[in-house]
């Protein structure tokens, strides 16, 4: 996953931020589940504290909150928490058009966006191994060649499959 959530401005900072700066811990539960509710209102308690010391430990205390929400946010979706990531950070032409998207309630855009990478990605692998069979008689090595470019393709796309089926935030199940 390109780094989004984890990052000083993806969403789940962003509501950490807004939570801190309303005194409304409700911003940022949303971003969190049942299970970890308990420990994000404990956090933003400590850290509602905290930050009444002044502005270094404000600033301490903000960042051990983002970085508790975001842990207990990663955990819900089954996933590590390998630290919080710098804000700017490039996610890909998806991310923004999946956001935009949510924002005009309409898939015509993201759909047509995921369906041409699709498209070309189908088209450049197919390519390659029909490319690779027209030289699959000119020995053992050629013809593992193109077995390998056509079990990949085959392989890339049961998981292309498995991944747009799966439930939000499942992992990507290897078979």
């Amino acid at each position: 996953m390109p780094p989004h959530c984890d990052s000083l401005d993806g969403p789940v900072v962003t509501a950490a931020r807004k939570a801190l700066e309303e005194r409304d811990v409700d911003q940022v539960l949303p971003y969190v589940t049942e299970e970890g509710e308990p420990e994000v209102r404990e956090a933003f308690s400590l850290a509602a504290t905290v930050r009444a010391l002044g502005q270094d430990a404000q600033e301490v205390a903000d960042r051990w909150f983002f970085e508790t929400v975001v842990r207990v946010h990663r955990s819900g979706e089954g996933a590590s928490f390998t630290g919080l990531k710098p804000a700017g950070l490039g996610v890909g032409p998806v991310i923004p058009a999946a956001e935009r998207a949510l924002d005009a309630g309409s898939a015509d855009a993201l759909a047509g966006l995921l369906c041409g990478i699709v498209r070309e990605q189908v088209e450049e692998r197919l390519g390659r191994a029909m490319a690779l069979k027209e030289r699959a008689g000119e020995g053992v090595a050629a013809h593992r060649a193109y077995v390998e470019a056509g079990l990949g393709l085959q392989v890339w796309a049961h998981h292309l499959y498995q991944q747009a089926v799966a439930a939000p935030h499942a992992p990507t199940r290897r078979s």
